[in-house]
């Protein structure tokens, strides 16, 4: 039954991830936590944090992980496939409709208008990990922030927007920082 639940749960992420894998954290945090309760909020935001640091999409990163800490090796391989499947079948069909109606106005119209969802779901997940990140589990309150790690985020976006220093760099950078935060007891 476990098999089942992990395959339709990523079967619906797979079919309804418009807009790529962060607009699919909210899908996943939907069906992981929310629904099933797989996972703990914290637990997402790691899970997330790892699906980064790895190669591949988040979304089958997610299912690969969840599937593993659930049902072993087959429930990864069942929540990857159910996760894969949709987007195989989907992008087959749309490309060969792409190719055939590509100049069409109303094509181009549905387009533009799935772009501020896709921009809405993406800000959404941000903004559940940011304040996961902040303030853990607590209300969010300014006693209950952690300012240490406001001041890496501030210093990582300033690093990744106005420095232009690649990503990976950053994350090195941002666990430094944290790790030298952490020794000074800050």
């Amino acid at each position: 039954m476990i098999y089942l639940q992990l395959f339709y749960s990523f079967l619906k992420i797979g079919l309804f991830s418009f807009g790529g894998g962060y607009a699919a954290m909210p899908l996943i945090q939907d069906q992981i936590v929310t629904a099933h309760g797989w996972l703990s909020m914290s637990e997402f935001t790691d899970l997330i944090t790892i699906s980064q640091m790895t190669p591949g999409p988040i979304a089958i990163n997610s299912a690969t992980f969840v599937g593993i800490k659930i049902a072993g090796i087959a429930g990864a391989a069942v929540a990857t496939v159910g996760c894969v499947l949709p987007s195989c079948i989907i992008v087959t069909v749309i490309a060969k409709l792409y190719l055939k109606y590509r100049n069409m106005d109303t094509l181009q119209s549905v387009l533009n208008t799935l772009r501020p969802a896709v921009v809405a779901m993406i800000a959404s997940a941000g903004v559940s990990i940011l304040v996961t990140a902040f303030w853990g589990s607590e209300a969010i309150t300014l006693s209950g922030t952690n300012i240490a790690l406001v001041i890496i985020f501030a210093f990582c976006v300033f690093l990744l927007r106005r420095v232009k220093l690649n990503p990976i760099l950053v994350m090195l950078l941002a666990g430094g920082l944290n790790l030298v935060l952490s020794l000074l007891g800050l």
